[in-house]
């Protein structure tokens, strides 16, 4: 495969998965892994929780800086550049159509329930992403103890997502420090 074709199946791919995800970035990560990983074999499971991890901890949406770094592997920055596109382009048409269009529709009842459907099934995307992603990372004691924390910290005591991520990312860097120093020895 060439690279230009490399660059055009990015960008069909990312369409594709843009144009038939609703509810963000963090359902779209499920399909991100499905074509990527297993159909395109583009990259390994391992690369794929690595750039989730970055794309969730680098500004803007996790399913944009997804596209972007999947792309860039691929394909270098046309590679990248063909992913955003492909992924950004399916909503920018869906939400410019729903503006022009949700003043005439929104007091049916039939739009109302297609929305709570979607709703719905938005949330199932999320948890299999959620479950997915635990299946594959390493798991301990301390991993274990950082995921409550964060989540205690996130649900319950309001802190701010970035706050969370670079704790987080702290205390993940000091625990291996400190456990490789004790291997040493």
């Amino acid at each position: 495969m060439t690279k230009w074709q490399k660059i055009i199946k990015l960008f069909t791919t990312f369409f594709r998965i843009g144009a038939f995800t609703f509810g963000g970035g963090y359902a779209m990560i499920p399909l991100i892994q499905k074509e990527t990983v297993e159909t395109h074999k583009w990259i390994t499971d391992d690369d794929i929780l690595e750039i989730i991890a970055i794309a969730e901890s680098t500004p803007g949406p996790i399913a944009i800086n997804s596209a972007t770094f999947v792309g860039f592997r691929v394909a270098g920055v046309l590679g990248s550049v063909a992913a955003t596109l492909g992924v950004v382009l399916p909503s920018f048409i869906i939400i410019s159509v729903i503006a022009l269009l949700l003043n005439e529709f929104q007091h049916i009842q039939a739009v109302k329930y297609a929305f709570w459907g979607i709703r719905a099934g938005v949330l199932a995307l999320v948890l299999k992403a959620l479950i997915n992603m635990y299946k594959k990372c390493k798991k301990n004691v301390m991993a274990y103890i950082v995921m409550a924390l964060a989540f205690i910290c996130a649900a319950i005591l309001g802190i701010h997502v970035l706050i969370i991520i670079v704790a987080c990312a702290v205390i993940g860097l000091v625990y291996s420090l400190v456990k490789k120093g004790g291997n040493e020895q």
